[in-house]
């Protein structure tokens, strides 16, 4: 009994001292943390369409024919495909995940679809591993909330951007209770805007054509 009795209050003392790590500073948002290779197939669930309408939210993006953009947290590639179409051949789809089974997947998919014109890229949690200066677009679909080191991430997203760049998340509307998402996936746009503006960027507008999500759009602030 002496031996529970005092591991019981050292475990309670290390998840105190872990828990300011899993939330944000400046919102004090919980970090989701990323989704496991296990949950692969539900980023390519038959709803997900009519859920998230991917192809009415790249066509409010009005990507040009040979940019080059960032697919973040690009899973199985469901949406690094189709910005493969959008960018065309002479453009360039950069999809990092931190998972290599994800990346895995994503290669044969890409393959599958005869697609070229798709670089996966292994990044890190506090880095996309993205080159510099190069981004017209860094789009991150659902992903953002799941970041444990966001600060780090959008520093680098930053250097990563042309100056005329645009990154961009689309996000599970918070403000919505209707929206049916677990509260840690699901974030508002004063949370959203709170955390990355002061890591050098600026909220340009936000779209609510979606059914469940806020397309937000932000540039970089001036060096």
């Amino acid at each position: 009994m002496r031996r529970l009795s005092f591991a019981l209050p050292a475990v309670l003392l290390l998840q105190s001292l872990a828990w300011p790590q899993n939330t944000h500073p400046i919102t004090g948002r919980q970090y989701a943390g990323a989704m496991g290779v296990a949950g692969a197939p539900w980023l390519v669930r038959s709803e997900r369409e009519a859920e998230e309408q991917p192809d009415v939210a790249l066509d409010e993006l009005k990507i040009a024919k040979g940019a080059a953009v960032a697919d973040i947290g690009a899973g199985v590639g469901y949406m690094s495909w189709r910005l493969a179409e959008r960018v065309g051949p002479k453009g360039r789809v950069y999809a990092n995940d931190i998972q290599p089974q994800m990346l895995e997947m994503l290669k044969k998919n890409m393959q599958e679809r005869h697609i070229a014109n798709v670089v996966p890229v292994l990044g890190e949690l506090d880095d996309p591993r993205l080159p510099q200066g190069q981004m017209d677009l860094v789009l991150m679909v659902d992903v953002y909330h799941e970041f444990t080191q966001p600060q780090q991430m959008l520093r680098h997203i930053r250097e990563s951007l042309k100056p005329d760049g645009r990154m961009v998340l689309l996000e599970y509307r918070a403000e919505d209770p209707k929206v049916p998402i677990m509260p840690l996936h699901k974030m508002t746009i004063d949370q959203v805007k709170a955390e990355i503006e002061p890591e050098g960027f600026r909220l340009e507008k936000v779209i609510e054509g979606l059914p469940r999500q806020h397309i937000l759009v932000f540039i970089r602030k001036p060096s």
